[in-house]
């Protein structure tokens, strides 16, 4: 048996399972630190400059004082994200869905389709009773 075959027991292989897994956590940190910092407006790009050769030169320390500093403002600007990008989800539904028609504009609609024979005059009542309802 050679050296190579019999080095990687005796809890070997999780210590490489817990090294690959801080690796992963790292990355995953260096990631989201990344995002945040140039998601924010509000920072300066010399800021933004210095973070950046921070985390970079001194990765450990520099994650963990970004993390120290500016750890508060990161779930803000997230929620902040998340929100503008509901709103505009919800505009572009809406815009789809066309809800702002007026009761007029729904019965016109209505009309043209029952003089191209797509509705009968039964759906157009009902068409036209549901618009006037709303």
């Amino acid at each position: 048996m050679t050296l190579a075959q019999s080095s990687f027991g005796n809890g070997d292989f999780l210590l490489f399972m817990f090294e690959f897994f801080l690796f992963v956590i790292w990355f995953w940190l260096l990631i989201m630190i990344f995002s945040d910092l140039f998601r924010d407006h509000e920072t300066s790009g010399w800021a933004k400059a210095l973070w950046t050769i921070l985390v970079i030169v001194l990765p450990f320390i520099g994650i963990l004082l970004y993390l120290i500093v500016r750890g508060r403002g990161m779930t803000d600007r997230a929620l902040k994200q998340q929100q503008a990008m509901k709103q505009q989800m919800d505009a572009q539904i809406r815009a789809a869905v066309g809800t702002g028609a007026s009761p007029a504009d729904q019965i016109a609609q209505a009309k043209s389709l029952l003089d191209t024979g797509a509705i009968t005059q039964a759906e157009f009542e009902v068409l036209k009773s549901k618009a006037l309802s709303s």
